[in-house]
Protein backbone atom coordinates (compact mmCIF):
# COMPACT_ATOMS: atom_id res chain seq x y z
CA UNK A 1 0.00 0.00 0.00
CA UNK A 2 1.49 3.37 -0.95
CA UNK A 3 2.05 6.16 1.55
CA UNK A 4 -0.42 8.35 -0.35
CA UNK A 5 -3.35 6.09 0.45
CA UNK A 6 -2.60 5.75 4.17
CA UNK A 7 -4.34 8.64 5.91
CA UNK A 8 -2.32 8.33 9.15
CA UNK A 9 1.15 7.96 7.63
CA UNK A 10 2.91 10.47 9.89
CA UNK A 11 6.10 10.45 7.85
CA UNK A 12 4.26 11.55 4.73
CA UNK A 13 2.57 14.34 6.69
CA UNK A 14 5.96 15.52 7.95
CA UNK A 15 7.27 15.43 4.39
CA UNK A 16 4.33 17.46 3.02
CA UNK A 17 4.54 20.11 5.73
CA UNK A 18 8.31 20.35 5.20
CA UNK A 19 7.74 20.78 1.45
CA UNK A 20 5.01 23.39 2.00
CA UNK A 21 7.40 25.32 4.22
CA UNK A 22 9.97 25.15 1.40
CA UNK A 23 12.42 23.33 3.64
CA UNK A 24 14.88 20.72 2.44
CA UNK A 25 15.56 17.50 4.33
CA UNK A 26 19.06 18.79 5.08
CA UNK A 27 17.65 21.92 6.77
CA UNK A 28 15.27 19.86 8.89
CA UNK A 29 18.12 17.50 9.76
CA UNK A 30 20.26 20.42 10.87
CA UNK A 31 17.42 21.80 13.02
CA UNK A 32 17.05 18.38 14.66
CA UNK A 33 20.80 17.81 15.01
CA UNK A 34 20.81 14.75 12.77
CA UNK A 35 21.54 13.88 9.14
CA UNK A 36 19.50 13.83 5.94
CA UNK A 37 19.30 10.03 5.91
CA UNK A 38 17.60 10.07 9.33
CA UNK A 39 15.02 12.56 8.03
CA UNK A 40 14.40 10.36 5.01
CA UNK A 41 13.84 7.40 7.36
CA UNK A 42 11.41 9.46 9.48
CA UNK A 43 9.47 10.54 6.38
CA UNK A 44 9.20 6.92 5.26
CA UNK A 45 8.00 5.77 8.68
CA UNK A 46 4.32 5.21 9.27
CA UNK A 47 4.72 6.03 12.98
CA UNK A 48 7.36 7.78 15.08
CA UNK A 49 7.84 8.25 18.81
CA UNK A 50 6.09 11.09 20.61
CA UNK A 51 9.43 12.66 21.64
CA UNK A 52 10.63 12.70 18.04
CA UNK A 53 7.24 14.02 16.89
CA UNK A 54 7.52 16.93 19.35
CA UNK A 55 11.03 17.75 18.09
CA UNK A 56 9.98 17.57 14.44
CA UNK A 57 6.91 19.74 15.07
CA UNK A 58 9.05 22.36 16.80
CA UNK A 59 11.59 22.32 13.95
CA UNK A 60 8.81 22.74 11.37
CA UNK A 61 7.16 25.51 13.38
CA UNK A 62 3.84 23.72 13.78
CA UNK A 63 2.03 22.03 16.64
CA UNK A 64 2.03 18.28 17.20
CA UNK A 65 -1.73 18.32 16.56
CA UNK A 66 -1.16 20.04 13.21
CA UNK A 67 1.25 17.28 12.26
CA UNK A 68 -1.11 14.51 13.34
CA UNK A 69 -4.18 16.04 11.69
CA UNK A 70 -2.59 17.39 8.51
CA UNK A 71 -4.20 16.58 5.18
CA UNK A 72 -3.67 18.05 1.72
CA UNK A 73 -7.41 18.55 1.32
CA UNK A 74 -7.65 20.58 4.54
CA UNK A 75 -4.72 22.75 3.48
CA UNK A 76 -6.25 23.35 0.05
CA UNK A 77 -9.63 24.17 1.60
CA UNK A 78 -7.98 26.56 4.04
CA UNK A 79 -6.24 28.48 1.29
CA UNK A 80 -9.29 28.44 -0.98
CA UNK A 81 -11.46 29.82 1.81
CA UNK A 82 -8.84 32.40 2.68
CA UNK A 83 -8.69 33.51 -0.96
CA UNK A 84 -12.46 33.48 -1.40
CA UNK A 85 -13.03 35.55 1.71
CA UNK A 86 -10.24 38.02 1.09
CA UNK A 87 -11.47 39.38 -2.24
CA UNK A 88 -14.71 40.80 -3.46
CA UNK A 89 -16.38 40.80 -0.06
CA UNK A 90 -16.36 37.01 0.17
CA UNK A 91 -18.46 36.34 -2.90
CA UNK A 92 -15.52 35.08 -4.96
CA UNK A 93 -15.50 37.98 -7.41
CA UNK A 94 -12.73 40.52 -7.85
CA UNK A 95 -13.69 44.04 -8.72
CA UNK A 96 -10.77 46.09 -9.95
CA UNK A 97 -11.67 49.77 -9.95
CA UNK A 98 -8.77 51.82 -11.26
CA UNK A 99 -8.77 55.43 -10.13
CA UNK A 100 -6.57 56.36 -13.10
CA UNK A 101 -6.24 55.59 -16.76
CA UNK A 102 -3.21 53.32 -17.30
CA UNK A 103 -2.61 54.79 -20.76
CA UNK A 104 -2.46 58.28 -19.28
CA UNK A 105 0.14 57.07 -16.78
CA UNK A 106 2.15 55.50 -19.61
CA UNK A 107 2.09 58.72 -21.62
CA UNK A 108 3.13 60.72 -18.53
CA UNK A 109 6.12 58.47 -18.02
CA UNK A 110 7.08 58.79 -21.70
CA UNK A 111 6.94 62.58 -21.41
CA UNK A 112 9.04 62.49 -18.24
CA UNK A 113 11.61 60.32 -20.04
CA UNK A 114 11.73 62.80 -22.93
CA UNK A 115 12.33 65.70 -20.55
CA UNK A 116 15.02 63.74 -18.74
CA UNK A 117 16.71 62.88 -22.04
CA UNK A 118 16.61 66.53 -23.15
CA UNK A 119 18.19 67.65 -19.86
CA UNK A 120 20.88 65.01 -20.20
CA UNK A 121 21.54 66.04 -23.80
CA UNK A 122 21.79 69.71 -22.80
CA UNK A 123 24.23 68.83 -20.01
CA UNK A 124 26.42 66.99 -22.52
CA UNK A 125 26.29 69.96 -24.92
CA UNK A 126 27.29 72.29 -22.08
CA UNK A 127 30.15 69.98 -21.20
CA UNK A 128 31.39 69.92 -24.82
CA UNK A 129 31.12 73.71 -25.04
CA UNK A 130 33.10 74.10 -21.82
CA UNK A 131 35.83 71.71 -23.01
CA UNK A 132 36.08 73.52 -26.38
CA UNK A 133 36.45 76.81 -24.53
CA UNK A 134 39.28 75.36 -22.42
CA UNK A 135 41.05 74.08 -25.55
CA UNK A 136 40.79 77.48 -27.29
CA UNK A 137 42.24 79.23 -24.24
CA UNK A 138 45.41 77.11 -24.42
Amino acid sequence: MSTLTKPNHIGRKISRIRELRDMKQEALAQALGTNQQAISAIENSETISDEKLIDVAKALGVSVEALKNFSDEAAINYFNNFYDNSIGGGNGTFNNHCTFNPLDKLMESIEENKKLYERLLQAEKDKIEYLEKILKDK
